[in-house]
């Protein structure tokens, strides 16, 4: 009798050697989010998750540990921002192909992901369409950015051509803006002087040079900042 049974196209093509595929490490604080991309990667042939992450923290842990070929990173998680995560491993890992995977369609955002060594930035809103190619785009050298973006730093470009200019710094330092995210977060000054390795007086020095810098008076204040630059989630 012939086979009517219905072939299950849900699962990834297996004709691509385990070996061949892509690895990635996928961070994102919430599970949800990593669950729905984890769906549209391992249906892939060429690409498989092999490690997750909750935070900038873990995810730097779990790449040392796994050595993938690309992790894909939320800006906005605790411990460690997606940003500050891409610096590090950057630095740690040069060969590690790295996306921005956000919600924030943010200019700056954008070019501090580049800064910090991202070869793609893609929005969460159309994961569904861009993700897939902006992993092998990584994985080709070839950046990936959504056409908004691609939109943005042409005029960006334009702008400082023309006016004869660089790209402006950024308001403060790596380290202050590690401090002002655990500040944020509600840590004491003991408790961020423990999870940087420094002293509780470097803390609080630092923390006074933040509240100089951006014109605020109290912890609070530095919160309100600290959303809406998108380091900790309202």
């Amino acid at each position: 009798m012939p086979d009517d049974t219905v072939p299950d196209d849900s699962k990834p093509d297996d004709t691509v050697p385990e070996e061949a595929r892509t690895r990635i490490l996928l961070a994102d604080d919430h599970a949800l989010v990593r669950r729905g991309v984890r769906l549209i990667l391992d249906n892939e042939p060429d690409l498989t998750v092999i490690a997750e992450a909750s935070d900038g923290a873990e995810a730097i842990e779990m790449a040392r540990e796994e050595r993938p070929d690309l992790a894909i990173l939320d800006i906005a998680m605790p411990r460690l921002t997606g940003l500050q995560t891409a610096r590090e491993l950057s630095r740690l890992q040069p060969e590690l192909r790295i996306l921005i995977l956000t919600m924030y369609d943010n200019e700056q955002y954008l070019f501090e992901a580049l800064k910090a060594g991202a070869a793609g930035y893609v929005l969460k809103s159309v994961a569904d369409r861009d993700l897939v190619e902006a992993c092998r785009s990584a994985m080709r050298d070839e950046p990936f950015l959504y056409p908004g973006a691609i939109n943005t730093l042409i005029r960006s470009y334009l702008d400082h051509a023309r006016n004869g200019g660089a790209l402006p710094a950024k308001a403060i330092t790596d380290r202050e803006e590690e401090i002002l995210k655990l500040v944020a977060e509600g840590h004491s000054s003991k408790e961020i002087a423990g999870i940087l390795v420094i002293s509780v007086k470097t803390v609080e020095r630092h923390r006074a040079n933040l509240l100089h810098k951006l014109g605020l008076k109290d912890r609070l204040e530095l919160a309100r900042y600290a959303i809406r630059a998108g380091l900790i989630e309202p």
